[in-house]
């Protein structure tokens, strides 16, 4: 999946923002017609954003939670239920007690008792770690269903505000550096601490071993952030020549091998929980929000100086969504200040802070009692389809409308001119693999769409119907758009389509010293002309 489609879409996302040094939304100069994409992407960064941030809450949450002598998940407590071990706790057995006499009798009992089967047959029944417990009963104060909203859970409200005062500053005064030697500093820890626990998993989940990396190679294409919009906001900043080649690679390349380092550390410790708990790998705990605040606290509750290492995690958890976070806010603020660049370039500041404000009070339903269900359907959603759906109009329209070969000319003009050779796995991914590739991925997941749940709890009707509703509002703006462009445009239909899918007069280099002579003739990007849509005889028609 790096190869085929996360590395190919990376590339192009790159070189198409560094080229135009525009957002994802006026980005699509290049093709008119396709402008609802840019808009789908943005309406996408902003439903993920609102629960992103409750994410970034919940680590803060269990960061002030770790400064403290002992981990309060580290022993079943007194929000614990009698479920609640790290091994099988039930024992259903018929037994022979002396007691004076023979006493014949039937008894059910947690085996922490120290009564003894004699005779008997046992079976023994998987209890809840108490890191589950706490994540359920504590930090989430989790209710019993999405119908069941419950109160804000008030800490959690805090951690949220906080969250988003730490973005908007952040995004105020500028980000000179981040922690990212801490990722790497934790996870090599608790591999360390993996490799001297018992390889269960190693060898009785094998099976459950290769599963897991098939589906996670899947997940390459979504952990680079293609299709998202951040990319393409990012790069517009980039200077025109950048090599945006290499930086491609290495990021790519970066973020594999260390998904890779990440899966074994976490993987290790899955199989010694397996073993401890009694349970199958794959049912220790699921994946996604379990492996951060059920898996990874159970075994930082096990390191010696646990709480010190819990702090640096989930800090590491922190420094880590914020810098996703930044990029997702980025994209926004730049897709405003892009639509209305005289008014809006000089009010960056209030734009940020507005946009921090309205998240946070959208964001609140996600910290009451129900409120990781709505986490849960938003990235079920929003984070899926959505973003299948931009990537492959996203490439169709560069690559076979725009032109794919023209297409590289542009970039060539960034980095300078390669060799045939240099283009030849380009343009077979491009052309070919990737789009095919995708709309197979979306279409197996369509016909494979089950019913969403959470914890085994499933969702009510109206949820599932509100999450086609996030979906199909964030993808409609695609036809939407197109039909704004063909109305707008000059001539009969066929006309109208042609020329909406050609370039508008001012797409090209932002800069007027980096255009040379294919766009000598371009009209002044920095003039309010985002909407002028191209005839077919090449003339413009402003609005």
């Amino acid at each position: 999946m790096l190869a085929l489609a996360g590395l190919p879409l990376f590339f192009l996302e790159c070189s198409l923002g560094q080229f135009a040094s525009l957002g994802p939304v006026s980005i699509w100069r290049i093709l008119p017609l396709f402008q609802g994409v840019g808009i789908t992407m943005v309406l996408i960064s902003i439903f993920v954003t609102i629960y992103y941030n409750v994410i970034i809450a919940y680590s803060l949450y269990y960061m002030f939670a770790s400064f403290q002598s002992e981990l309060p998940w580290k022993n079943c407590s007194y929000w614990a239920d009698a479920n609640c071990s790290r091994s099988p706790i039930v024992t259903h057995c018929n037994v022979s007690i002396k007691l004076g006499e023979i006493i014949q009798m039937n008894k059910t009992w947690v085996d922490t008792n120290n009564f003894t089967c004699v005779n008997g047959s046992e079976v023994y029944q998987p209890g809840q770690l108490p890191s589950e417990q706490y994540w359920n009963k504590v930090a989430l104060q989790r209710s019993s269903g999405m119908d069941e909203t419950g109160v804000i859970v008030w800490y959690l409200a805090l951690c949220l505000l906080l969250a988003w005062l730490i973005v908007g500053a952040a995004l105020f005064k500028g980000i000179k550096s981040s922690a990212r030697n801490f990722p790497v500093t934790c996870l090599l820890y608790v591999l360390l601490l993996g490799i001297d626990l018992e390889w269960t998993f190693w060898i009785s989940g094998y099976t459950v071993f290769s599963l897991v990396w098939k589906d996670a190679a899947t997940q390459i294409f979504y952990s680079l952030s293609v299709a998202w919009g951040g990319l393409v906001a990012l790069s517009s900043y980039n200077k025109f020549n950048n090599n945006c080649f290499s930086d491609a690679i290495v990021v790519c390349l970066t973020n594999c091998l260390t998904s890779v380092f990440a899966g074994f550390a976490i993987f290790s410790i899955l199989g010694h929980m397996a073993h401890i708990s009694g349970k199958e790998v794959s049912q220790v705990v699921k994946s996604g929000f379990d492996l951060a605040f059920i898996a990874y606290p159970e075994a930082l509750a096990q390191l010696p100086g646990g709480p010190f290492w819990s702090i640096l995690f989930f800090f590491m958890l922190l420094t880590l969504g914020l810098d996703s976070q930044f990029a997702s806010i980025e994209t926004i603020t730049t897709t405003i200040q892009d639509l209305f660049p005289k008014v809006m370039k000089k009010m960056r500041v209030p734009i940020t802070l507005g946009c921090c404000l309205v998240l946070f009070l959208l964001g609140l339903v996600c910290v009451t009692q129900a409120g990781i269900y709505w986490v849960h359907l938003i990235d079920h959603f929003c984070a899926g389809w959505g973003i299948l759906i931009a990537a492959i109009l996203e490439i169709v329209g560069i690559v076979w409308i725009y032109g794919g070969n023209r297409f590289i000319e542009d970039i060539e003009m960034m980095i300078g001119a390669k060799r045939w050779i240099f283009w030849l796995w380009w343009r077979t991914c491009w052309f070919v693999i990737t789009p095919i590739l995708l709309i197979a991925i979306l279409v197996w997941s369509l016909v494979k769409f089950h019913r969403p749940d959470y914890a085994k709890i499933p969702y009510p009707d109206w949820g599932v119907a509100l999450g086609w509703c996030m979906i199909i509002f964030c993808i409609i703006w695609i036809p939407i758009m197109a039909t704004v462009k063909i109305i707008q445009a000059k001539g009969n239909i066929f006309q109208r389509i042609v020329s909406c899918c050609r370039p508008a007069s001012n797409w090209g280099p932002y800069l007027e010293r980096h255009r040379g002579e294919r766009y000598k003739d371009m009209v002044d990007p920095k003039t309010e002309t985002d909407h002028e849509i191209p005839t077919v005889s090449g003339s413009s028609k402003p609005e």
